[in-house]
């Protein structure tokens, strides 16, 4: 029983691993990307309502996509 806790404790580490992981890449789907275009050009960078018009999206989530794929350095 001690070794099924030990398993069961590693899987719960190793998930925690790749939540992190996920964190550094949003994947968005192609639907949700148009989705943000049209209400960024609707609305501009007021993330928390694009991400009202998305479920189970974040405002943070949002706009962090938003700057990672279409953010310029001038």
């Amino acid at each position: 029983m001690a070794d099924s806790e030990h398993s069961s404790s590693d899987e719960t580490s190793e998930d925690f691993r790749e939540e992190s992981s996920k964190e550094t890449k949003i994947d968005i789907s192609e639907d949700e990307e148009k989705l943000i275009i049209r209400m960024f050009n609707l609305v501009g960078e007021r993330w928390s309502l694009i991400a009202g018009r998305i479920p189970g999206r974040t405002a943070a989530e949002i706009e962090k996509y938003w700057n990672t794929r279409y953010s310029t350095s001038e």
